[in-house]
């Protein structure tokens, strides 16, 4: 373990359930959070302790996302399909239900948002229109988690059969699966340079794919003693993290995939339970993770 000096800088306190998601806002220190009390709140690293509530919806919100362009906030509502949030003025824009089943992840290129939800659909909604263009529903298990490459023209979904799907960005046709792991796949980052993809899993490996070899198997790490939820990487692509149903978060270099730090609660005051969420901001370098113990903590690393 190297000498890298691990800083807590904050504790965010004001949901009343577990943290599933956090997401980059409008600008670097703003950032949104969405939790099981159906609450979406806004963040200000710059000010973190000033939380806004953005939007109360009935069921838990596991996914969000932030689409620039539009300047909106889109909330994956379980059970009650997405919600087009206008976070400034706090108020919704447009619904629209695409599903009964919970929404696990959501990604927006374009005016194109990616859906991944429980009835082990991937479904491509237009954005202007609220249009659904596209539904691949080709597992019976979820699809939890959603990955774009725009260098390579493709999104990669992983699922609760262990198999992670290949789909052109142009058309959505299926390109590739492949049985990844030996339990649900729970995270999935192409790597900044487009070279890699990275799946987390149940199984509690993370697995390193070579885009380029047609997906080859590159690396593989035992990373956590339980299942891995979330991974992000730092802005320059030289680091990213990890978290866990183990209650960690884990710091490695993401060229030689090489463990540099543990950050948990014995160590460093971390999370207490599962650790769900990590978003590596571009606002000094800083770190948030979302926990399953109701609160959001911000960290800070010091190479």
């Amino acid at each position: 373990m190297t000498s890298i000096e691990v800083q807590k800088l904050h504790t965010l306190t004001g949901h009343r359930d577990g943290v599933y998601t956090v997401v980059a806002g409008d600008k670097p220190s703003h950032f949104f959070s969405g939790a099981g009390d159906g609450m979406v709140a806004l963040w200000d690293l710059a000010s973190p302790q000033e939380g806004a509530r953005i939007a109360q919806l009935p069921n838990s919100v596991y996914a969000l996302v932030y689409v620039p362009h539009m300047d909106v906030l889109v909330a994956g509502h379980n059970y009650d399909g997405i919600h087009l949030l206008d976070w400034k003025e706090r108020k919704e824009l447009s619904s629209l239900k695409i599903t009964t089943a919970a929404i696990f992840d959501l990604q927006a290129l374009g005016d194109d948002l990616f859906i991944a939800s429980g009835d082990g659909a991937l479904t491509v909604v237009g954005l202007n229109g609220l249009v659904i263009k596209a539904r691949q529903a080709l597992s019976q298990k979820n699809a939890r988690t959603i990955a774009i490459s725009e260098l390579s023209g493709e999104v990669a979904v992983g699922y609760s059969d262990n198999f992670i799907r290949v789909f052109d960005l142009d058309g959505y046709g299926l390109k590739k699966e492949w049985q990844a792991h030996t339990n649900s796949v729970f995270a999935l980052r192409y790597s900044p340079d487009g070279r890699f993809l990275f799946s987390g899993s149940r199984d509690a490996r993370l697995k390193a794919w070579d885009q380029a070899s047609d997906y080859r198997l590159a690396e593989e790490i035992v990373a956590h003693m339980y299942a891995i939820n979330s991974l992000s990487f730092s802005p320059d692509g030289k680091h990213f993290v990890t978290c866990s149903l183990d209650k960690s978060i884990k710091l490695w270099d993401a060229d030689q995939l090489k463990l540099l730090k543990v950050i948990d609660k014995a160590r460093h005051a971390g999370h207490g339970t599962s650790v769900n969420k990590l978003l590596w901001t571009a606002y000094d370098g800083q770190v948030v993770s979302a926990s399953d113990d109701r609160t959001i903590s911000v960290w800070k690393f010091i190479f």
